[in-house]
């Protein structure tokens, strides 16, 4: 049987800061909206220009908490899940249909360009790994 694969991988800033709710039942969500921009050089005018795409983030439980504690409006976010399409009724009785990324891994990349980080150091912030990609045996690869 082949196997089918729900993937998203988006890294951008935040259009708003998480709206977080505590259901009934003990559970937390958190929901935003997060920007994703791509820039290229007009063929014809040789001018860059940028388009910018918005995705609804959807968070569950202690990454919910988390958006809750550190993320405001504008933070650099990486944020993985999977892409779910679902449909709900509104107050007139009309459906309407949503797209959402349901995230299952989050990732504080800081502030937009010039601003300060969201968090201070704390047990409970996840850690951005850096990697240069240089080691001490590049040297002796042959490519």
């Amino acid at each position: 049987m082949a196997r089918s694969v729900n993937k998203v991988i988006l890294v951008g800033n935040l259009g708003k800061d998480p709206e977080v709710r505590h259901l009934e039942n003990g559970a937390v969500v958190a929901n935003f909206s997060l920007a994703t921009s791509e820039s290229y050089k007009d063929r014809n005018s040789g001018e860059l220009v940028s388009n910018t795409d918005w995705h609804n983030i959807v968070l569950w439980r202690g990454l919910a908490e988390i958006a809750e504690k550190f993320l405001k409006k504008g933070d650099k976010v990486y944020v993985e899940g999977k892409l779910r399409n679902r449909s709900y009724q509104d107050q007139e009785g009309a459906t309407k249909y949503i797209t959402e990324i349901v995230g299952d891994n989050l990732v504080m990349m800081g502030k937009p360009e010039g601003g300060t980080p969201s968090m201070e150091n704390s047990s409970a912030s996840p850690k951005v790994n850096e990697y240069t990609g240089e080691t001490e045996d590049d040297d002796d690869l042959p490519f």
